[in-house]
């Protein structure tokens, strides 16, 4: 029996809480199962199944049902094998996404069904101790609307528009949200609502949604890029996020585009986020135009057709396809999904980032890689952020159901 790295067997009870924790991964990855299927998946023999199952049930984890005798296939001996899941609330995760103008926060169950959600206007930036009390506030909520008891979240994932650091937390967010500089967001929330924290960087927060529960679902390479206020990218490799050596990989809205352009809050010169994020295609808009355009202006410009608009979106669609480019060629991605406020330009946008990714790659990588709008549209990073805890749910639940069945 292979043992996971950091696991000690020395006691037959620590061998159960081996076998438990892999049982309860394989429901987490496939939500009805059952015993011949977990015996097979798992490697453990048909007793101990059977046994740990019995456990699972009777503490309220895993849930039992009779065979679907609408099966248009009966077998032909036996009797059909009975139906095991986890039970949807056993647990649940609270996810938070903060861009640099909203808060969103949702609760989801074990499954990552969304079950609360809201979202809040908010100028984040400048505004670290207002933002953080209003997502527990939010989070309280939640808890409060849903009637979730507290000790059943298993806990917070935040996604947040700045660079993360892998080892600490720290918020890399010189010259990108001024005001929150060398802030630890995981101890700034769980101050604040008292409950485990886990915090990532909003682009790889929606790659993770769209590879748990949208277009990105069974695709192992793949490239996930936020077209919102800030421009980043998510990238998944081999089924992985790749995160680089400090966790920052991945922050394609500053790469230099245009030599000789505007320079960024970054502090770099003609980054795309200068020219293809929706607050830039607004200013370019109000100057063309001699009047005001926000970049919440963009839907309906759009939708009405507007010739100008258009034209800048469809530039900012050419600008992020040499961008990606890079990506392409260096990462050989299957899928690259767009999403974030201007994915929803449609094909506007998306027919001049194809032509960009083509006219700047090999011709045999472009050929390989299909780009597409995210299937989670603009709740796909809060949904990421919870996915960072449900990912973990079979090593928290099996950490709790050691001392219930001990």
């Amino acid at each position: 029996m292979h043992t996971p790295p950091g696991v000690t067997i020395d006691t037959p009870v620590n061998l159960r809480e081996v076998g438990r924790l892999r049982v309860l991964e394989a429901l987490h990855a496939t939500p009805r199962s059952s015993r011949p299927e977990l015996v097979r998946v798992t490697g453990l023999s048909r007793a101990t199944v059977s046994s740990l199952i019995a456990d699972l049930i009777a503490i309220g984890l895993v849930t039992e049902e009779d065979p679907d005798t609408d099966d248009p296939e009966p077998r032909r001996t036996g009797r059909p094998a009975q139906s095991l899941s986890l039970v949807p609330t056993a647990g649940y995760a609270i996810g938070a996404d903060i861009g640099h103008q909203h808060v969103r926060v949702n609760l989801c169950d074990l499954f990552g069904t969304v079950l609360w959600e809201h979202w809040v206007a908010k100028d984040v930036d400048r505004a670290p101790e207002e933002t953080l009390d209003l997502v527990a506030v939010l989070v309280g909520r939640a808890l409060q609307e849903t009637g979730v008891a507290r000790e059943r979240v298993l806990g917070i994932g935040a996604g947040i528009a700045s660079p993360v650091e892998k080892g600490s937390g720290e918020l890399g967010a010189e010259g990108i949200m001024p005001g929150w500089v060398g802030l630890h967001l995981t101890e700034e929330l769980q101050h604040r609502t008292a409950l485990p924290v886990r915090v990532t960087n909003d682009a790889n927060a929606g790659a993770l949604a769209e590879l748990m529960y949208g277009a990105g679902r069974q695709v192992g390479d793949m490239v996930y890029i936020r077209l919102s206020a800030g421009i980043g990218a998510g990238i998944v490799s081999n089924g992985q996020l790749l995160l680089g050596a400090r966790g920052l990989a991945g922050e394609i809205g500053h790469l230099p585009l245009i030599t000789d352009g505007l320079i960024c809050r970054c502090g770099n010169r003609g980054c795309l986020e200068t020219v293809a994020s929706p607050v830039a295609i607004a200013r370019l808009l109000t100057q063309s135009w001699g009047r005001h355009i926000a970049a919440r202006d963009l839907p309906a410009l759009i939708k009405q057709r507007d010739a100008g608009a258009l034209r800048a979106v469809r530039d900012a669609g050419d600008a992020v396809g040499r961008a990606l480019s890079t990506l392409v060629t260096l990462l050989n991605p299957r899928l690259i999904v767009v999403g974030g406020d201007l994915a929803g330009a449609g094909e506007d946008l998306l027919e001049p980032l194809r032509a960009g990714v083509r006219r700047h790659t090999l011709p045999s990588a472009a050929r390989g890689v299909e780009i597409v709008t995210g299937g989670l549209g603009d709740g796909a990073e809060v949904r990421g952020a919870a996915g960072l805890v449900l990912a973990g749910a079979p090593y928290l639940l099996s950490a709790a159901a050691s001392g219930e069945v001990a």
